[in-house]
């Protein structure tokens, strides 16, 4: 039995901990697409404008439906002219008036305002794309900025193994007599600044990892997966502007939103002008005296619109709101195009910068800093020349990973500008 319970306890174990294996190693955060998947699903954010779009296609329907009608029931008489006491059975008064009322408005306005609320949902529905848009531009923002630092981190702790060995060589020389002490207090203050450097690394590390789960709707110090990789960029014939310009007045969310309000602001001033027209209201009014209905009416009612001066001013009011809307969407249109154009010649400017950095400027470093250091060691060079080689190593290589870091960015600003994906 107890060779058993040990044989259970085992297995359960196992179990335990090759599912806690499996839950760390999927992990997000290797790539910004699973990100971004997640985000989709989570963030509170776009939850509620979600259900703030379909509350608004929810109001189409009664937009354009008929008021109910009404139903009014009236007893005369009902102490039969002072014979009886007061009696509330319809066949023992006087007489019992019944009345069913449906108020019609007047033709097309009922369209018009079903139009005005399908435009409104279509404003609901266009922010909701808006906020997704700026939503994942933020994510891919911090996850550039994530890889950079986390990237950038890496980078310095191998330049600080590098460093190392340099302060070693010099103190191997000093011993020796063939260097000044000063070469190795040089060494050690670099070390220093390293170091330094790698403490704020990290705290910009966590930073990036905090603001990543906070739009993942995760608990601020859940773990993320070190960055990997980054996007592809799209081939430069896809980043031409007149192509990018037609699909960013077509998909834009923020455009889409606007045209919204533009329809709604035209069928707005057209239901202001059809309330010149009036409303009717129908009815059929069966006379009740005794146990039989005794006599039917007709009726037909119908306000008149009398106060020209206040619908006059709410004409005006709906042409202003109109010639608004307009001049909106047009401002916004010409700023976006205006944003399109500095994001395309920064993201090209990026790419530019990081081929130039990776295949010159940084095989020049690599080769500087070899030539300094058999020139250390031979006496040939000091130290500060060497240590100036080293600095350039580094920042040859981190300029590579601001560059790429910065051409995420500038497509995560062009994404967000057209709406949908490169």
């Amino acid at each position: 039995m107890e060779k058993q319970l040990i044989i259970i306890s085992c297995a359960l174990w196992l179990v335990v901990h090759q599912a806690w294996g499996e839950e760390s190693a999927h992990q997000p955060g290797a790539g910004v697409e699973e990100l971004l998947d997640l985000a989709q699903k989570q963030n509170p954010e776009l939850a509620t404008m979600r259900l703030e779009a379909e509350a608004a296609t929810e109001r189409i329907y009664p937009a354009g439906a008929l008021p109910d009608p009404v139903f009014r029931i009236q007893l005369q008489d009902i102490t039969n002219r002072g014979s009886t006491a007061p009696n509330l059975l319809p066949s023992q008064v006087g007489s019992t008036y019944y009345r069913v009322m449906q108020t019609v408005p007047y033709w097309g306005k009922r369209d018009l305002k079903r139009e005005v609320a399908k435009a409104e949902a279509s404003q609901a529905q266009g922010r909701t794309s808006v906020t997704w848009a700026e939503l994942s531009a933020r994510i891919k923002t911090v996850f550039a900025q994530y890889y950079l630092v986390s990237h950038s981190k890496n980078l310095t702790q191998e330049i600080l193994g590098l460093l190392t060995n340099l302060e070693r060589i010099a103190q191997s020389r000093y011993a020796t007599g063939l260097a000044a002490q000063q070469d190795v207090i040089r060494a050690q203050v670099e070390l220093t600044g390293l170091r330094r450097d790698l403490v704020i690394l990290e705290t910009e590390h966590h930073h990036a990892m905090t603001r990543l789960n906070t739009l993942l709707r995760r608990a601020s110090e859940a773990p993320l997966a070190e960055p990997q990789r980054l996007r592809l960029l799209p081939a430069p014939d896809k980043l031409a502007f007149d192509a990018l310009e037609d699909r960013l007045k077509t998909k834009n969310p923020q455009l889409f939103t606007l045209d919204a309000q533009v329809t709604a602001a035209e069928k707005g001033r057209a239901l202001v002008l059809k309330n010149r027209y009036p409303d009717f209201t129908f009815g059929v009014a069966p006379t009740q005296m005794g146990g039989q209905v005794k006599e039917w009416e007709l009726m037909v009612e119908l306000n008149i619109p009398l106060q020209q001066q206040s619908r006059r001013s709410q004409e005006r009011e709906a042409d202003t709101l109109l010639a608004a809307a307009r001049s909106r969407k047009a401002a916004t249109a010409n700023q976006l195009l205006g944003d399109l154009a500095e994001s395309l010649w920064s993201l090209d400017a990026a790419r530019r910068i990081e081929t130039l950095t990776a295949t010159s400027l940084q095989p020049q470093a690599e080769a500087t800093f070899q030539a300094a250091l058999i020139g250390y060691q031979t006496g040939k060079v000091d130290f500060a020349t060497l240590l100036d080689a080293q600095r350039q190593i580094l920042k040859a290589k981190l300029d590579v990973l601001n560059a790429q870091a910065e051409a995420q960015v500038r497509l995560a600003e062009i994404e967000k500008l057209l709406g949908e994906e490169l």
